[in-house]
């Protein structure tokens, strides 16, 4: 979800977006899940099919169905 703050803990970590300014999009997790994001991609589509974003995890030994499993 979006959030506007920040508690004691947390760690920010900036994505490249690739564009051509070099924008880039910072996401909020706590420490312990830091390591988690090595590696991962995040992108955003908006179409018929498809609409959110998708995060590309290559550490991810596997996922279940609805997405809020981590192994």
């Amino acid at each position: 979800y979006f959030d506007e703050r920040l508690l004691d803990g947390d760690a920010v970590r900036s994505f490249s977006t690739g564009g051509a300014e070099l924008e880039s999009v910072e996401v909020v997790v706590d420490r312990m899940s830091v390591p988690y994001l090595a590696g991962a991609t995040i992108d955003f589509a908006d179409s018929i099919e498809k609409q959110g974003f998708t995060i590309d995890n290559p550490n991810a030994a596997g996922t279940c169905a609805c997405g809020e499993s981590f192994n």
